[in-house]
């Protein structure tokens, strides 16, 4: 089994590795910071998938994106074989990076589809740290927690998202991944400003950022009548209201690893390796600031 040291991931756009492209990306290597995986589709022995992975490791950084983890279910310890998978995958590819969601989708045996959100209280803080704590112990890794895409909120929520998160970052050491998509996903399902949100988040903590696509789907609002609700898909091209907020993101911190996801309806490579290059754009634009700056 071939070995790797552990590799940065680059302050570049980069994007969520898809068997369609395994061929397009080995023959053509193309010119592209890095990678991501979803760790659950990786956490067989062997055959095709790993020969592959393997294949592309030897060409790029890699980056693995949990979402299987469930650090937000009311369990004392976490998936005690998937954190065995998962160190082993970590150990086999030497990830520059690693993240997981603040969110939960099991219960009691039962796995959800979807990465459900939490209530933020003092209580949901420190059983997620805890979590978060045992998952980087376990993997010997720091971990980034990515915001969530929400469709309703708590009622009991004293905490704000932003501050949810700073204190979490604060408690256990982790870094946070910011999903741009999310938050405008959030903010329009929800009512409040983009970037209200993303002045008061703790950018200090970023280490990783997303983006992606959505989808609208008219809801019945009982009273207010029918409504728009935003779906975070990942299934199209991200939308330039999106790249506005990223932009911004990016004067506030400076370049950082930018992933684009598109996990549904897979556009061919090259549509797909353009959305990178745009991304690549924006970091290039802000570096260049800040140096004339």
């Amino acid at each position: 089994m071939v070995r790797f040291e552990k590799q940065r991931i680059p302050p570049l756009a980069g994007v969520g590795l898809k068997a369609q492209h395994y061929r397009n990306i080995i023959d053509e290597k193309p010119s592209l910071g890095w990678f991501e995986i979803h760790p659950e589709n990786y956490m067989g022995a062997g055959g095709p998938p790993h020969q592959y992975l393997t294949a592309i490791r030897e060409l790029y950084p890699l980056s693995l994106h949990g979402v299987g983890m469930s650090l937000g279910s009311p369990v004392k310890r976490l998936d005690q074989d998937h954190l065995a998978r998962f160190k082993s995958l970590i150990k086999r590819y030497e990830p520059g990076l690693i993240s997981e969601h603040l969110a939960w989708s099991t219960h009691e045996g039962v796995f959800y589809n979807d990465l459900l959100p939490l209530p933020y209280t003092d209580e949901t803080l420190t059983h997620v740290a805890n979590h978060v704590n045992e998952m980087q112990d376990y993997l010997g890794r720091q971990v980034l927690i990515e915001n969530p895409s929400a469709y309703l909120s708590y009622e009991d929520s004293p905490y704000a998202e932003t501050e949810f998160l700073d204190q979490l970052a604060q408690k256990t050491g982790c870094g946070l991944l910011l999903d741009v998509n999310n938050i405008f996903v959030s903010a329009n399902n929800q009512n409040y400003d983009c970037y209200e949100y993303l002045k008061a988040f703790p950018v200090q903590y970023i280490g990783e950022i997303h983006l992606g696509g959505h989808s609208e789907e008219l809801v019945d609002d009982g009273d207010a009548g029918i409504a728009k609700m935003l779906i975070d898909d990942h299934s199209s091209a991200v939308i330039e209201p999106v790249w506005n907020i990223y932009k911004r993101l990016l004067e506030k911190v400076g370049p950082k690893p930018s992933l684009i996801e598109w996990d549904g309806d897979i556009p061919d490579w090259a549509t797909l390796y353009n959305e990178a290059q745009v991304a690549d754009q924006f970091i290039a634009e802000t570096s260049i600031d800040k140096k004339v700056g």
